[in-house]
């Protein structure tokens, strides 16, 4: 299982589109996700960074999903950029196989 995360932030050439324009682009992500849910991909949260984190991250959206292989999120990345995504939004994203608190210090101490 790995997990992806996306933290992203609306560029400028995103915020000069008409409305009617990020609706007709909008419209579009909802098939393609339900295709990776049907292919076993599982939406866990999508929400607004509130700007009263602590220490926030200077993005605006976020996004974690896991994918059940890496052969999956690697087509899910290629389509996210085909479909022209990082032209609209700054973003950036981690990716990792689940670990354990345990092993996550462990790797901590082993640095």
């Amino acid at each position: 299982m790995k997990v992806f995360i996306e933290l992203w932030k609306a560029k400028e050439a995103w915020k000069g589109l008409p409305p009617a324009d990020r609706e007709a682009y909008a419209a579009q992500l909802g098939p393609v996700i339900q295709d990776f849910v049907d292919k076993g991909a599982v939406l866990e949260a999508w929400g607004m960074n509130t700007d009263e984190t602590q220490y926030r991250a200077d993005y605006d959206f976020f996004a974690v999903t896991k994918f059940p292989s890496e052969a999956l999120l690697k087509e899910f990345q290629a389509i996210v950029e085909s479909a022209g995504w990082y032209a609209y939004f700054d973003q950036v994203n981690l990716s990792g196989s689940l670990m354990s608190p345990q092993e996550v210090v462990g790797k901590i101490i082993e640095l």
